[in-house]
């Protein structure tokens, strides 16, 4: 038996074994996986209601946190109190529904062209996501590391996306801390009029997207056509839309201009808080630290991302386009927002406890995805906690008839639960909003929308590795049969 052999486990339905050759179970049959054709009349209702009541939300927090002190029941009692609840609807919309700003408009379409440009010249190496539905192995430039699976060291780094954020956030800082261009709080200052710009851009986004789906798409044998307008306009059809080889809708639009801006946005009210009182807050500074350590992660490890839910399985519509536009940039950094509005000074046992909440948490999501990744480049060679990576080795077939291989791991962490790096985002992200206090209830909406996300994309990742996986996940789920944490769901 070869020495790397040695390291490995692989599970099989019947026995456990250190062996790469035990026989393993039956690859999957039927239908590949992917996104469902068919949809049912309750959910088209469901995606209308998304459609309509996701920019509905985000401009009701604009309001509150604009007008109300981030106060999640001021406008609604506002209207409720008044003898014409329907007058006074309109009386509000009309005061406080932000207006276009050309200069606003200027500065957020120079942003997307910006990052645009970035992502197209600066230096990249090509990665490679997870084959499509349809077989195909796309390229992608994305910052990406070379571990050195022995020693599990560092290797070499290669970072598109982390030149694109330090770029970015030099630019910002020198331009409006040494060279004047700029306030630091411009972000903060222009907030309602960058509001009606990223809806426009992400309206146009979704249906330039949805007619390019029937006119030229990019991979035809990707697309998903479900029948109801509504729910491919909110889902998409295209599954990885592109102009040319390498610039891909999702991958840019979630990383570049959204979650580059996200520290930026921070940062700018950041510095509308010491405009506004003299100084920054400790809560502000730690929610800060927060957020840019989880977005320099993303940028550090943006191959990581390729085999998320986001590039392996959503098609691009309005649940990308607009979200990444629009739902990501307003609503993550409620806190930020917050925090101008209503100062919260933490004690020292407060920032303790809230920074070993956020810590631990990023050291939980960053080491079960380190697992993962040492597995994956390593073919399951490799040892996880000290011992031999157990690993089912899976076949599944693409819809061109082709058949691949692949692994699922299921020791270490991911023998814990199916997701447990779940359980860091979780954690970091009730950080991030126990920063603001426990005054108003709107700081925490990130982490009641990231638990409700987070439950729907262990179904959907549920279905979606069954249709893919067949009996190798069934072997899985019996081998590994908490979803999130262990002993309890």
């Amino acid at each position: 038996m070869a020495a790397n052999q040695r390291k490995t486990t692989v599970v099989s339905q019947t026995t456990v074994t250190k062996t790469t050759s035990t026989k393993t179970v039956d690859r999957q049959v039927g239908k590949t996986w992917g996104r469902d054709r068919d949809v049912s009349f309750g959910t088209i209702l469901i995606s209308l209601g998304i459609l309509v009541l996701s920019p509905v939300w985000v401009l009701y927090t604009f309001i509150s946190c604009n007008s109300y002190q981030c106060a999640i029941s001021g406008p609604a009692l506002e209207i409720y109190g008044a003898s014409d609840s329907f007058a006074a609807l309109q009386t509000l919309l009309i005061r406080e529904v932000p207006r276009f700003s050309p200069y606003a408009a200027r500065l957020f379409f120079s942003w997307v062209a910006f990052q645009a440009f970035l992502y197209t010249f600066l230096p990249s190496p090509i990665g490679y996501g997870q084959r499509t539905p349809a077989g195909h192995l796309l390229p992608y430039k994305v910052s990406y590391r070379v571990p050195e699976i022995r020693s599990l060291a560092i290797g070499c780094s290669h970072v598109n996306g982390l030149f694109a954020w330090i770029v970015s956030h030099a630019i910002y800082g020198a331009g409006g801390y040494y060279f004047g261009w700029w306030k630091l709080s411009i972000l903060h200052d222009n907030w309602g009029g960058l509001l009606v710009a990223a809806n426009i851009y992400g309206y146009f986004l979704t249906f330039f997207v949805y007619i390019k789906a029937h006119t030229f798409p990019s991979h035809a044998a990707d697309r998903k056509f479900s029948g109801s307008f509504i729910y491919d306009l909110l889902m998409g059809i295209e599954f990885n839309p592109r102009f040319g080889k390498l610039f891909d809708f999702k991958l840019f639009h979630n990383g570049r201009p959204g979650i580059v801006a996200w520290t930026m946005i921070n940062l700018s009210f950041a510095a509308a808080q010491y405009q506004k009182i003299g100084y920054v807050t400790n809560s502000m500074i730690l929610l800060n630290v927060l957020h840019a350590t989880y977005v320099l992660d993303f940028f550090y490890n943006e191959d990581w991302y390729l085999r998320t839910i986001d590039i392996a399985h959503d098609h691009f519509g309005f649940y990308l386009a607009w979200g990444d536009s629009v739902w990501l940039p307003w609503l993550y950094t409620l806190q930020s927002h917050y925090l101008v509005r209503n100062p919260v000074d933490l004690t020292p046992l407060q920032f303790t406890l809230i920074s070993a909440v956020g810590f631990t948490g990023y050291f939980i999501f960053r080491s079960v995805n380190h697992q993962k990744d040492i597995v994956r480049t390593s073919n399951g060679e490799c040892l996880i906690w000290g011992k031999p990576a157990k690993v089912i080795r899976t076949e599944f077939v693409t819809s061109d008839g082709k058949t691949h291989k692949s692994l699922l791991l299921c020791s270490g962490y991911w023998g814990l639960s199916r997701h447990f790096n779940y359980v860091g985002d979780l954690l970091i992200s009730l950080a991030m909003c126990m920063t603001c206090g426990t005054k108003h209830l709107l700081p925490y909406f990130y982490i009641i929308y990231m638990t409700i996300l987070l439950l729907h994309r262990i179904q959907r990742d549920h279905t979606r590795c069954k249709g893919k996986y067949g009996k190798y996940w069934e072997e899985y789920m019996r081998i590994v049969p908490y979803k999130l944490i262990p002993y309890v769901y």
